[in-house]
C-alpha cells in the first residue's frame, strides 16, 4: 500500500539533510559550514481510522493523515465520502 493519504492526497516529499561543522558566528566561532549533503524523505503523517459512517450504518477504514483527520471534523464524514466516490475511489 502507498503512503497516500486517501482524503488530502498527501505523499512523501523530497529534501536534504545537512551535515555541518563548525562553531556559530554568534558563539565566537568562524560560522557554521556545510561538509555533507544527502537526500532524504518527508514523510506525511498517516494514521489507520476506523470511522463509524451512520449513512450506511457501517465502520469505514480509511488511510488518513492527521490533517485529514482535521478536515472530516470540520466538514463531515459524509461530505467527505462523497467526494472520495466522486474520484472514484472505493470506500
Amino acid at each position: 500500500m502507498s503512503k497516500k493519504c486517501q482524503v488530502t492526497g498527501k505523499v512523501p516529499t523530497r529534501g536534504n539533510s545537512y551535515a555541518l561543522r563548525g562553531i556559530a558566528k554568534k558563539k565566537k566561532g568562524i560560522g557554521l559550514k556545510v561538509t555533507g549533503i544527502t537526500k532524504r524523505r518527508f514523510q506525511p503523517n498517516l494514521k489507520k481510522k476506523r470511522l463509524w459512517f451512520a449513512d450506511e450504518n457501517r465502520f469505514i477504514t480509511l488511510r488518513l493523515s492527521t490533517n485529514a483527520l482535521r478536515t472530516i471534523d470540520k466538514v463531515g464524514l459524509p461530505a467527505v465520502v462523497r467526494d472520495l466516490r466522486a474520484k472514484g475511489q472505493h470506500v
